[in-house]
């Protein structure tokens, strides 16, 4: 029970950033993705690395144990599916946390774009086997993989590197990323004025 309300309350507090810096917001995704305000995008990079730096570095000193951590599968169908998710998302404006923390804020768009993702799942659901016939769910590059060699991870790494250190030095990268992008790379569009 006590994971439950630890998870309810992290849900809570990560609902509230993402409302807070705009994610929930499809104008202002809008926006990133046109490459006219990337503050967003920043946010996001900035997240990740320091996420990953805290992650792997515990790891190095035993304070994180990674061997509870799930690796996905590498499959043809995760790439479809990234590009479907892609889209979808510069369609809509919502990837699925933003949609649904866009819906307990109150928008209403958010809640057809929630439904439309369950009528997805269901519909993957329905067709698996033909999916998995067509074998785009078979394993590519070795399936279940990492970059590097993570310690007591259970899972191979594509190169001999220590998977801690790559960890850490793609975070920082994605640090260095967030701080190195500017503003925009692109001009926000003149307003036009009505003539009176």
């Amino acid at each position: 029970m006590s994971s439950l309300i630890l998870a309810i309350v992290i849900g809570a507090a990560f609902g509230a950033v993402l409302d807070r810096i705009g994610a929930t917001n499809p104008t202002y995704i809008d926006k990133m993705l046109n490459l006219m305000n990337l503050n967003l995008m920043k946010a996001i990079l900035l997240a990740i690395g320091t996420g990953s730096v805290l992650m792997f570095g515990g790891q190095m000193i035993g304070l994180v144990d990674v061997g509870h951590m799930s690796v996905k599968a590498a499959y043809a169908g995760v790439f479809i599916g990234g590009l479907m998710l892609g889209a979808g998302w510069a369609a809509s404006g919502y990837c699925p946390g933003t949609g649904v923390c866009a819906a307990a804020s109150g928008r209403k768009d958010a809640v057809f774009f929630i439904a439309g993702g369950l009528l997805g799942a269901a519909a993957y659901m329905m067709t698996y086997p033909m999916w998995k016939a067509f074998g785009l769910l078979n394993d590519v590059a070795g399936g279940k993989v990492t970059l590097g060699t993570v310690p007591n991870s259970g899972y191979d790494g594509l190169t001999s590197f220590s998977g801690d250190l790559v960890g850490i030095v793609l975070g920082l990268a994605f640090i260095g990323v967030a701080f190195a992008l500017p503003e925009r790379l692109r001009p926000q569009p003149a307003r036009t004025v009505a003539a009176e």
